[in-house]
């Protein structure tokens, strides 16, 4: 059987391999794993995807299986509960800001608005197709829903980790020339 030739970031570990074979660069359309993906991207900022990609089944253990309606209702023991457990990243900032996120999220979704419908409006509900030829870290659509993230009050939500949440989510196909899976999300 012919190896496959990936994108070059998926080589060298199974883990990643396996992410980016089965869900990298997939459209989600589920409000819910919309939201946990932004905020475990959230978790990445500073860091390498592999070291929140080891941590995700700690990470949605920690916080109810991402279930924002839960998360939302998290106390200051929560808090100190979640800066305790060695299986996530222990960040005061990170952990609040996915706690203000389930509680956006909630309100959003409270008045109508569906988290789903909200992150794709930003292309019309279509997948945006990159070059797959160099690597970008962000562009002036990440900078906009970025920008409109800030303001409703997600923190964690910079340009760069905006553009890698769309990557993340198939919002847009990144995948390079040359991987199997360009053509099939």
């Amino acid at each position: 059987m012919a190896e496959l030739t990936r994108c070059a970031w998926g080589e060298g570990s199974e883990l990643m391999q396996a992410y980016l074979d089965e869900e990298w660069g997939v459209p989600e359309r589920d409000p819910r794993a919309l939201w946990e993906k932004l905020m475990l991207d959230g978790f990445q900022a500073g860091l390498a995807w592999i070291t929140v990609l080891r941590k995700r089944d700690a990470f949605r253990k920690a916080f109810k299986g991402f279930d924002p309606d839960k998360v939302a209702k998290f106390k200051e023991k929560d808090v100190e509960r979640l800066l305790g457990d060695a299986g996530i990243i222990r960040s005061p900032a990170k952990i609040e800001s996915t706690i203000k996120g389930a509680r956006i999220f909630c309100e959003m979704r409270d008045s109508g608005e569906d988290f789903a419908d909200y992150c794709w409006s930003f292309t019309d509900g279509k997948v945006l197709k990159g070059d797959g030829l160099e690597f970008v870290a962000k562009t002036a659509l990440s900078e906009a829903i970025s920008k409109d993230m800030k303001k409703r009050g997600f923190k964690f939500v910079g340009p760069t980790i905006v553009y890698a949440w769309m990557q993340a989510v198939g919002i847009v196909n990144d995948h390079s020339v040359d991987c199997f899976r360009r053509d099939q999300v």
